[in-house]
C-alpha cells in the first residue's frame, strides 16, 4: 500500500509540473480520462464507437451551496465518430461525441430533502487534434513499418450547449454554455511501454439562465493527465492513469463563490481486439481527492468498429 501511495503522489507531482512547464505563459471542468490520445494512426480510417457507463457518487460543495449530501446515479450511453486525417503531412484526427444520460438522485436542498430524476442528451463535443512531431501521416500500406519514439501533439475540443437543461433545477445533464479546451500532449515509447502526459485548460462562456435566472461565470480549469500504457501485442493494451484538475471558481450574479476546485482521479483501461475491425475497451475510475464538484466512481465499456483505407 505504501508503494502504491508513493507512485500515486509521484505521478500527481509530475502532472502538476507539466502544467507549470507547458502553460507558464498562460493565466487553471474536469477532463475525461483518455489514454492514447496522442498516437499515430493510418490516415483515412473511420471509427464508430458505442458505449455505456455507470457512475455513482456525491457532490463536494462549498459551505454556501444550497445542495448538501447529494447521492447521484448516472447511466450514460455514448455514440461517437472519428476519422484520421492528413494535415499537411502530419497525422491528425477529428471526432464528435454524442452522450445520452439518465440521472437519478437525492440531496438536501436548502435544508429540505429533494429528489431529481431526468434523462436526455448531454452537451455534444467536437475535437480536432494534430501530431506535430514524431507521427507523420502515413497510408495503411506503409504503417506496418512505423515504430513510435517521441510524439508531440495538440488538440482543441469544443462543447456546445445542446444538452438537457432546466433553469429551475440545480442539477442538469447539460450546462447551457460553451466550453473550449486547447490541449498539448507528449507521448514517449520505450518498447511496449508508453508514457503520455497531456495538459490543457477549459475556458467557459457564461450561463445567463442559471438557477433562478441568475448569471453564472466560471474561471478556467487547468486539467492534466498522465498515462502509463503497456502494449501486449495483437491489439491488446492496458493503461493506468491519473488526472489532476485545478481552478474553476464560480461567480453568480457578481458574488464570488468559495468553490475553487483541486480534484484528482485514478483510472484503468483495458483494450481487447475482437477481430481486424472491432475491439472492446473496458474502463473504470475513482475519485482520489475532490474539493469541489462530483465525487464519483465510474465503470463502463466501449465497442469500436473501424473501416476505410483498405481495412
Amino acid at each position: 500500500m505504501m508503494i502504491l501511495k508513493t507512485v500515486y503522489y509521484l505521478i500527481r507531482y509530475l502532472c502538476l509540473v507539466m502544467v507549470v512547464i507547458l502553460f507558464a505563459a498562460m493565466p487553471t471542468h474536469a477532463g475525461d480520462i483518455e489514454p492514447r490520445a496522442y498516437v499515430n494512426t493510418p490516415v483515412g480510417i473511420n471509427f464508430l464507437i458505442a458505449g455505456y457507463s455507470y457512475s455513482e457518487g456525491g457532490l463536494s460543495t462549498a459551505a454556501a451551496s444550497p445542495i448538501k449530501d447529494a447521492e447521484l446515479q448516472i447511466h450514460t450511453g455514448v455514440l461517437a465518430y472519428a476519422r484520421s486525417l492528413d494535415f499537411w503531412g502530419k497525422s491528425g484526427k477529428v471526432d464528435v461525441i454524442l452522450p445520452y444520460s439518465g440521472l437519478s438522485g437525492t440531496a438536501m436542498v436548502n435544508g429540505q430533502p429533494g429528489e431529481r430524476k431526468v434523462s436526455g442528451l448531454n452537451d455534444p463535443r467536437f475535437r480536432v487534434s494534430v501530431n506535430f512531431y514524431g507521427a507523420p501521416a502515413m497510408p495503411l500500406q506503409e504503417f506496418s513499418g512505423y515504430q513510435q519514439d517521441l510524439i508531440i501533439g495538440a488538440s482543441l475540443q469544443v462543447s456546445a450547449p445542446a444538452g438537457q437543461y432546466d433553469p429551475d433545477k440545480l442539477v442538469n445533464l447539460g450546462n447551457n454554455r460553451w466550453f473550449a479546451k486547447p490541449d498539448i500532449g507528449i507521448s514517449k515509447a520505450w518498447g511496449p511501454l508508453v508514457v503520455e502526459v497531456s495538459t490543457g485548460v477549459f475556458f467557459f462562456s457564461d450561463n445567463d439562465d442559471y438557477f433562478g435566472g441568475k448569471t453564472l461565470e466560471q474561471d478556467p480549469v487547468w486539467s492534466s493527465q498522465i498515462h502509463t500504457t503497456y502494449n501486449f501485442g495483437r491489439g491488446v493494451w492496458a493503461a493506468l492513469s491519473v488526472t489532476e484538475d485545478y481552478g474553476g471558481r464560480t461567480t453568480i450574479d457578481g458574488a464570488r463563490s468559495d468553490d475553487l476546485g483541486n480534484n484528482s482521479r485514478l483510472g484503468a483501461t483495458l483494450a481487447l481486439p475482437v477481430n481486424k475491425n472491432q475491439s472492446v475497451k473496458l474502463f473504470a475510475s475513482t475519485s482520489i481527492h475532490t474539493e469541489s464538484g462530483t465525487d464519483y466512481d465510474l465503470g463502463g465499456v466501449l465497442w469500436q468498429y473501424r473501416w476505410g483505407n483498405g481495412l
